[in-house]
Formats: structure tokens, sequence, C-alpha cells
């Protein structure tokens, strides 16, 4: 059992963000590099070490859902708009989440644009672990255009993932845009499914965006429900 998925259980609750992406990175899956921060100081200094602009979003066992508490800063240039983020965060989440238990702010780097999808894992009573593939972002609840594959997941089965979703030419290269890295992606879901074969207490996981490049992926938000 990995470390983090070892000390969740043992403190009954699911993965903060910054255990979920040391989980993924672990496995090999891409995330930015992030630092946690516990104060407003060593926020300013990790994005600073990181590099401008960055990412504030906040860490809380109790926050599953990070904007809607008001607790995601983004395009944050200099250290003031860190400092001035920062303090904004806190009175908005104190507000919004009063009874919640903060660990800090994660700070990474702003990524580049690029195509966004998703990623995600369910356990089915009767199936079992199913693993989910399609675009991210607002196309996720205007199109739904998503599909599933039960566990074990096979290279050949990821590569049928990908290319049956209705906005597969998005990924071939459309109005302009060259093609994405399509074999990266299809890397990613096999290691998805590997990691969750290997990690049995993994109930849910939610990759949203997983944003794909013409060369790499990177997931951008992942949630690890145990």
């Amino acid at each position: 059992m990995h470390r983090t998925i070892a000390k969740a259980r043992a403190e009954q609750r699911h993965l903060l963000e910054t255990e979920a992406e040391e989980l993924f990175a672990d496995h090999g899956l891409p995330v930015p590099p992030f630092r946690l921060a516990a104060s407003e100081a060593e926020a300013v200094a990790a994005a600073r070490e990181l590099g401008f602009p960055v990412v504030l979003k906040i860490v809380s066992p109790d926050i599953l859902h990070k904007s809607d508490a008001g607790g995601v800063k983004v395009r944050l240039a200099d250290a003031a708009a860190v400092s001035a983020a920062y303090r904004g965060m806190m009175a908005a989440v104190g507000g919004n989440v009063a009874a919640a238990r903060i660990e800090g702010v994660l700070v990474a780097p702003s990524a580049p644009e690029g195509l966004e999808c998703i990623v995600g894992m369910t356990r089915d009573p009767q199936f079992g672990p199913a693993l989910m593939f399609g675009l991210g972002g607002v196309f996720v609840e205007l199109l739904n255009d998503v599909s599933f594959r039960v566990l074990p997941v096979t290279r050949s089965d990821a590569e049928e993932m990908v290319r049956e979703i209705r906005g597969w030419p998005l990924l071939q290269g459309l109005r302009g845009s060259g093609p994405r890295d399509v074999a990266a992606v299809v890397e990613f879901l096999v290691k998805t499914a590997e990691l969750v074969e290997k990690n049995p207490e993994i109930r849910e996981i939610d990759v949203n965006p997983l944003r794909v490049y013409e060369r790499g992926v990177l997931a951008l938000d992942v949630r690890v429900v145990l």
C-alpha cells in the first residue's frame, strides 16, 4: 500500500490533492511540480522557486470541491498577487466552510493551454472498477462525451476508448491546431488502470482536466477518494 493511502486510511479521510499528486507522480503519471505552503510567506517563497505565473489551491480534508469554496486562484503573476490571493482565499474559505481544517495551499506553476480531457474511475457494485475517458472542462457537462471500460484495461482497450468519443477529431487536430499526443493519453489511461489494480482501497479517481498537448499530457487537478 502506498504511504499516502496508508496515512489517509489511518486518519479515515480521502487523499489531499498534494497526496493524490504525489501518488500519481510515484506511478509515472505526469503532474505539475508543486509545493505545499502553510503560510502566506511560504506561498510567496514557493511561487518564486517554481516561477511565475502560479496557481494557488486550498488543501483541506474537508473540501473536495475547491472552486465552490473559493479555494482556487489562478494566473498569479508576481509576489504581490500571491500574497493578495492567499489572504483572499483564506477569507473566502473561512466564510464558506468555517469548520474546514486547512492544511495549507498547493502552489504550482500555471500550465500552458491545451485540449482539456477528463479521466475518471469508479467502482461499480456489479462490475467492479471502471475507467472513464472523455473531453474535459465544460464539454463534460455540455456533451457528456465519454467512454468506459471495465478493468483490467489493455493498451488496445485504451486506444479504443480514446477513438470512440465524438470529440476524437479534436485530438487529431482541427481548425488549425496540430494533432494531440494520443499515445501519451493512452499511456496515461493504462497507468491509471494499473494504479487502481495495485491499490484496491481507491474508490474513485477524478482527473479534470487532463491537459493534452502536441507532446505530452499533464494532470492539473487530481481527486482520489478512498
